[in-house]
């Protein structure tokens, strides 16, 4: 009887025990906590997301280069759609048809029947205006509002890039950040520094009535959270110069890049062909981006860091360095040049008979002679064991210059250049090899490659007399004008500082002496030091090529100017450079250069169309408006005094990217 007595109790104290539990579960989620009600689904409790605006980026003098205006995103819940809709109504609202409204909610559905998704995304304000009067008709649908990027000036498209909205693969990537319909920075620095730039997304959770109408923030917006906008950015670019030089290579293959020397922040980037970055927003940027995508001239390369072209006789100034710092030249070495330079089975042809010739006259004069003997003192050094280890030595010093290697820009996609080492050769031609084999390389040709990029760097390298600090767009982050620490550090070449002078002489001469080959760059008033280049081009006419900095002392630019097909470095690079030179040394250009300026952005300089099978009859249409405008006689061209790596009979296969 105890035993039954007991047991009564212990039923009893576990029902009362059980019954306290559940009588406190209920207190705390329906009084201690909200936790559980906001987490719930349910027809009056939206979680609304309000995205931050992106961080504007500017331009050196803080003028915009990219800001943001408002949009709207039309949102549903497909499982809150109400089965008698007037999909007509809302159709004709937005501008879409029925096959595209069942496309959209079915693409909605897909992703989740009780979550929000983007059903017609960017509607305008004036659209939001209408829809937003009737949305109460249409149970499901609600709008959330987002910022577009806007760019005032059109310009500058590859170094801002673009946005596009998330991949699954961006999704997984993001830690958790990013949900489908947002966008994200797919290139330029809109990219490379995304996170910086997207700021901190918010979230207001709204409540909505039985007809769909917004009744205000639940519990007065005590569990919402502000959005946070990004980070602005001031890039280093000079909206004035950029403009420049777009409009000077307008209708043109090429690159201008342009670098502050102390400090290595990137002045000019120009990559041509180019595009309205505003082509990249909006509604038709799909359609815009396939269109770019099979333009002619690739518009889409981002060529200051993604060409590859040889340097020319740009190169020589670099291996006259590397002579001077291993002691096989010195300034007044003297070598004979009869107009060419032999070794073995290989003749490599100078534009000038010019007898005995020096380190100073030989760069001003761009004898491939005199770069040639260079080249071969350095690789049949007695101190190595062999050619190709003296090759190696050689490759690894041309190196620290940057060709062959990435410089580590701001940017993403940026390639390394293309220079073998010693290895690639041996498996090439076997043990048999040379310096000979590759003289070629003495003048910047054969198998050797650099980006606009690097060139500029080699002339910063040159006008600081030995050190580079890491070329990069972006000089201050945020309020704070933060700024990373890799660019302020020096990065040296191991070339002794007094070497420089001699090297500087030669270039000074190649601009402001009467046997100069970039006399077409002269700035009155201030000492340019320059190198032209004609780079050899198997698939048509030369490449023209310039590089230089100025001042002299204490200079403020660098600058590297390639542009396709158009044969001397003298007769268009030259001359383009100076432009951009006297723009930001001066503030603007002088009236007696306008002329010059105006007839040079108007120069149609692209590659010829494949030939037609059959050739077309002439239209009304053809006139001679169509045809290149007439050299004014202010600018001069000295084509007869450039020499050309044209009549080398080593043959380099040239890539251009």
């Amino acid at each position: 009887m105890d035993k039954l007595f007991n047991r009564k109790y212990v039923i009893q104290g576990l029902f009362i025990v059980i019954a306290l539990i559940l009588l406190g579960t209920l207190f705390y989620i329906q009084v201690a906590t909200d936790k559980y009600f906001i987490s719930a689904e349910s027809n009056v409790l939206r979680k609304i997301y309000s995205f931050p605006a992106r961080g504007v980026i500017f331009d050196r003098h803080e003028k915009p280069l990219a800001q943001n205006e408002a949009v709207y995103d039309l949102m549903v819940i497909p499982n809150q759609v109400d089965t008698l809709l007037d999909t007509m109504a809302l159709c004709k609202m937005i501008d879409i048809d029925m096959k595209r409204f069942e496309r959209n909610f079915n693409k909605a559905k897909a992703q989740s029947r009780y979550q929000p998704s983007i059903f017609e995304r960017q509607l305008s304000v004036h659209t939001y205006a209408t829809l937003s009067e009737q949305l109460s008709r249409f149970p499901g649908f609600f709008v959330q509002s987002r910022t577009i990027r806007h760019y005032p000036d059109s310009v500058a498209a590859h170094f801002l890039g673009y946005i596009k909205e998330v991949t699954p693969k961006d999704i997984k990537n993001s830690g958790g950040y990013y949900r489908s319909g947002d966008y994200i920075g797919k290139s330029g620095v809109e990219k490379s520094y995304e996170t910086l730039l997207r700021g901190e997304r918010g979230v207001v959770r709204m409540m909505y009535d039985v007809k769909n109408v917004p009744k205000g923030s639940y519990a007065e917006g005590r569990f919402d959270t502000a959005a946070v906008s990004g980070d602005r950015l001031i890039s280093s670019l000079d909206l004035k110069l950029q403009k420049l030089g777009e409009e000077l290579m307008h209708n043109k293959v090429g690159s201008i890049v342009a670098i502050e020397p102390a400090s290595g922040e990137i002045l000019a980037f120009v990559s041509s062909p180019s595009y309205d970055p505003n082509l990249m927003v909006g509604r038709q940027q799909g359609n815009n981006y396939m269109s770019l995508l099979v333009a002619p001239n690739r518009p889409l390369n981002i060529r200051p860091i993604q060409g590859y072209y040889s340097p020319g006789s740009s190169f020589k100034p670099l291996d006259a360095l590397i002579g001077l710092q291993e002691g096989v030249i010195d300034p007044n070495t003297t070598f004979n040049c009869p107009g060419y330079f032999r070794v073995g089975n290989h003749t490599v042809k100078c534009e000038h008979v010019d007898g005995n010739i020096a380190l100073r006259k030989g760069l001003a004069r761009s004898c491939n002679t005199y770069a040639c003997y260079v080249f071969q003192k350095l690789l049949t050094q007695r101190k190595y064991a062999n050619q190709r280890v003296a090759y190696d030595d050689w490759q690894k010093k041309v190196r620290k210059f940057g060709i062959g290697e990435k410089l580590g820009i701001d940017l993403p996609s940026e390639k390394a250049g293309r220079l073998y080492d010693a290895a690639y050769y041996s498996g090439k031609y076997s043990k048999y090899w040379n310096h000979g084999t590759i003289i070629s390389l003495a003048i910047g040709q054969g198998e050797m490659d650099a980006t606009p990029l690097q060139m500029a760097n080699i002339m910063a390298i040159i006008a600081n007399r030995g050190y580079y600090i890491k070329p990069h767009l972006v000089k201050a982050i945020g309020k704070n004008r933060v700024i990373k620490k890799e660019y302020v550090k020096k990065n040296y070449v191991d070339v002794d500082a007094r070497h420089f002078d001699p090297v500087i002489d030669g270039m000074q001469d190649a601009v402001n002496a009467p046997w100069g080959t970039a006399i077409q760059s002269r700035i009155e008033g201030i000492l340019m030091c320059g190198k032209t280049g004609t780079v050899q081009n198997p698939r048509g006419k030369n490449h023209s090529v310039f590089i230089g900095f100025a001042p002299r002392d204490n200079p403020k630019i660098a600058i590297a100017v390639i542009v396709e097909n158009a044969g001397y470095g003298s007769t268009y690079a030259a001359p383009m450079a100076s432009y951009i030179a006297e723009q930001y040394l001066k503030g603007s250009l002088p009236k007696n250069k306008l002329a010059q300026v105006e007839w040079m952005k108007k120069q149609v300089i692209l590659p010829a169309p494949p030939k037609a099978k059959f050739k077309p009859k002439a239209t009304p249409t053809d006139s001679a408006a169509t045809k290149p405008a007439t050299t004014p006689a202010t600018l001069t061209r000295t084509e007869h005094t450039q020499p050309s790596a044209t009549q080398t009979t080593v043959k380099p296969i040239q890539r251009t990217q």
